[in-house]
């Protein structure tokens, strides 16, 4: 197997750290628009550096992806960068017969009339509509396949196949207790993906009613996060598992639920309110004269990148996916989850817990693609494949996932 990797951000770089402890492939191109950065991630990799090169690649050209692919002879592409490059690095896999390997899928646009209630252009919506043109070329797209969305989808296949008959709810809640030294506001993750996700409006999945809309950060609940994190309130946000799920899982519910905490959500309001989290250029003055400038691109440039914070950071990140319903007559609920404390993370492979926990997962699906333990064409969720040999090479790689049995609940409720 010869991988190509667009994106040598934390991610990227926590990818590339991870892979270079595995046999499963032969050579890693790891490829960035700042070639600083994928040198510098090829140059870290101490004893392993035989496998990886460096290159050069703008992510929005889908042309020059494409000749690289061709270039080196790669059959997979792994894309870690962010949701605004997911269509070209898609269309330049599909140009070569490239195996495909996302975390974010195509970007949503909201309904222009009913934002709040309809769906309008869904997450991957734009993918699934050219399904057919990969299953003609027999070559597989795996979307959504890093931690959130990724991990959580394979614990939603694992439930379906092995702890349920039927299934009333799933619901992905994501939460932390981290902190970061020395910084009052400094996410953890890419700021420019989390104002796409907590501003879009979340989607909901019901049986009866399909897909539907509701306003950011609607349906708080307090959620107990297992390994020492504790209580954290969840509110909805647009996620992909909600559209991944229904696909390949019967439940009657599906929903995703991050714990943001109200400071988190009242600066991302604040932030909408003046406009800041617009992607449409906007021009401004400067010493070379005016110049076209996203404003969310200025918000991330004047915050710490995440990959950076890892010294400061302390605490825990744990991803999950909680399920009621029924097996053998009898209502069941459990808590599916995996949790990264930072401290280890950053002793182990030098990167901070959220990123790592990111990168992994995309990882353990390339080795069980190389082993043919995963097999597909179209495009495919996590959820289309089985669950146990992921949980077990996750297991095997030092990183094992958990199981808490919960009291059942008739509501709506994580607790």
């Amino acid at each position: 197997m010869r991988v190509l990797l667009v994106g040598a951000g934390g991610v990227g770089t926590a990818i590339t750290r991870i892979a270079a402890r595995r046999s499963f492939f032969d050579e890693m191109v790891v490829a960035d628009y700042d070639l600083s950065r994928a040198e510098a991630a090829v140059a870290a990799l101490a004893g392993a550096a035989g496998r990886f090169r460096a290159e050069h690649v703008d992510a929005s050209d889908q042309a020059a992806v494409t000749a690289l692919l061709t270039r080196y002879g790669c059959d997979v592409l792994l894309n870690a960068t962010d949701p605004r490059f997911v269509m070209p690095l898609f269309q330049a896999a599909l140009a070569t017969g490239a195996t495909y390997l996302d975390m974010a899928m195509s970007l949503s646009r909201p309904h222009p009339e009913r934002p709040y209630e309809e769906c309008g252009v869904m997450l991957g919506d734009t993918q699934f509509a050219q399904a057919a043109d990969w299953e003609k070329a027999g070559a597989l797209a795996l979307v959504g396949m890093g931690v959130e969305p990724g991990l959580s989808d394979v614990f939603a296949r694992y439930a379906a196949d092995e702890l349920f008959d039927e299934i009333e709810e799933i619901g992905i809640r994501d939460g932390a207790n981290l902190t970061v030294d020395g910084y009052e506001f400094a996410p953890s993750f890419s700021i420019w993906t989390t104002i796409e996700e907590c501003l879009n409006p979340p989607v909901v999945y019901e049986a009866d009613r399909g897909w539907f809309t509701t306003a950011p950060f609607s349906e708080p609940e307090v959620f107990d996060f297992p390994e020492g994190i504790g209580p954290v309130e969840c509110v909805n946000v647009e996620h992909e598992e909600v559209l991944l799920v229904p696909r390949w899982i019967d439940a009657r519910r599906v929903t995703f639920k991050y714990g943001l905490g109200e400071e988190f959500i009242q600066t991302l309001r604040t932030l909408h309110l003046l406009g800041l989290d617009r992607t449409n250029l906007v021009t401004v003055p400067s010493a070379a004269g005016p110049v076209g400038v996203s404003p969310r691109d200025v918000v991330a440039a004047c915050l710490p990148d995440p990959a950076t914070l890892g010294e400061r950071m302390h605490g825990k990140t744990c991803a999950g996916t909680w399920v009621r319903g029924t097996k053998d007559g009898a209502p069941r609920e459990v808590y599916l989850y995996h949790v990264v404390d930072n401290q280890w993370s950053m002793a182990e492979y030098g990167s901070q817990a959220v990123v790592w926990q990111t990168a992994v997962n995309p990882v353990v699906a390339l080795e069980l693609l190389a082993t043919g333990a995963w097999t597909g064409s179209g495009v495919l969720g996590p959820e289309a494949f089985p669950a146990r040999p992921f949980l077990d090479l996750l297991s095997a790689y030092g990183s094992p996932w958990g199981m808490r049995e919960q009291k059942p609940s008739s509501a709506h409720q994580g607790i």
